[in-house]
This record gives C-alpha cells, sequence and structure tokens, in this order.
C-alpha cells in the first residue's frame, strides 16, 4: 500500500476548485488556528492550491515537495508571501527539532506513509504543535485519487501516527477520503 506520487504531468489538475468537496480550506487550517500555529509546513504541497490557503492564515508556510517540478508550477501560479519551497523527502526534513508549530498533509499521507516519515514528523513539529492529515480512504471507491490498493485506512494512519509518539485528537472517515488531527506530546 501508499507511496503513490502524483504525475508532476498532471499538476494542473491540482488547481480544480472541486477539490475542496474532499477536503475544505476550513478544515485544513481551523485546528492550525486552534493551535496558535504561525510556521507550519505543507508536506507534498505540490502547485499550492492548500498552500496558499494555509498562507493566508499563518506567518510561514515551506511548501515541502518531493518533486521539483511541482514547485516549478506553483511558481509560475505564483507563490504568495510567507511560503518558502522546499525539496524535500518527508523521511528526511531540513527543519530543526521541534521547529515547526504545525504540518499539514493533504491528500499526500499516502506518498509518504512510513516509519521513517512520522518519526521524521514527529522530531520536527514543536510540543502542543498540531498534524493535520487527509487523504484518500482505503475503503474509497477509487473513481477519485490513487488506486484503492495505494490508500490506507483512517484506522491505520491513527495507528501510525499514534506509533511515531503524536497524539490523535480526532479521527474521521468520509465518503472518499479520512481526516485525522494529531499533536505533539
Amino acid at each position: 500500500m501508499g507511496f503513490h506520487t502524483f504525475d508532476a504531468d498532471q499538476a494542473e489538475r491540482l488547481e480544480r476548485p472541486g477539490r475542496y468537496r474532499w477536503v475544505s480550506a476550513e478544515e485544513l487550517v481551523g485546528p492550525l488556528v486552534e493551535a496558535d500555529a504561525e510556521v507550519v509546513a505543507d508536506l507534498g504541497s505540490g502547485t499550492g492550491f492548500y498552500t496558499d490557503d494555509v498562507a493566508a492564515r499563518v506567518e510561514t508556510v515551506y511548501g515541502v515537495d518531493v518533486q521539483p517540478e511541482m514547485h516549478d508550477r506553483y511558481r509560475e501560479k505564483g507563490v504568495p508571501d510567507g511560503v518558502e519551497l522546499v525539496a524535500s523527502d518527508v523521511a528526511d526534513l531540513p527543519f530543526a527539532d521541534g521547529e515547526l508549530d504545525g504540518v499539514v498533509s493533504t491528500m499526500t499521507y499516502h506518498e509518504f506513509a512510513s516509519d521513517a516519515a512520522l518519526a521524521e514528523i514527529a522530531r520536527v513539529v514543536r510540543s502542543g504543535g498540531v498534524v493535520v492529515t487527509f487523504d484518500w480512504a482505503g475503503d474509497g471507491d477509487g473513481e477519485q485519487g490513487p488506486p484503492v490498493d495505494e490508500r490506507f485506512a483512517a484506522a491505520d494512519a491513527v495507528a501510525a501516527l499514534e506509533a511515531a509518539g503524536l497524539e490523535v485528537v480526532s479521527a474521521a472517515t468520509r465518503t472518499e477520503t479520512f481526516g485525522v488531527v494529531s499533536r505533539a506530546p
């Protein structure tokens, strides 16, 4: 399961407003606001569709993507103030221990969900910081997003986040997606 990387040649699909059907800006940003997050990383930021929403509510967003082509597309679109683009694998983030107030991952968990990546997320988020994860659900029908066999169930994400030392605050499975909010102890 997992580790399906979105094809950068299809990047224009990441800019469709219909994506809010699967996770709204409010769902993503709400936990960050509640945690008073000012410095956040968006893991798998792609073309910045959701990064832009986060940037409007925090001081700094690091748009982290393993594919430099995605950053090129984001630059063409226009990167807002407060967003810094970082080319990195999630399992090797270039941030100091506890440097971030929060991390968001929107429809990218399946691309990096390894023990090493989750340990790295737990390392870079400060105590009390928030990790907001939305992704395609393993029990969805697969008409949208990656193939079902490359997805995870919410329960699997919860177990993996807890194993990395994060405390799960909420978890929900919806029609095609799941959402998990956790905090660093």
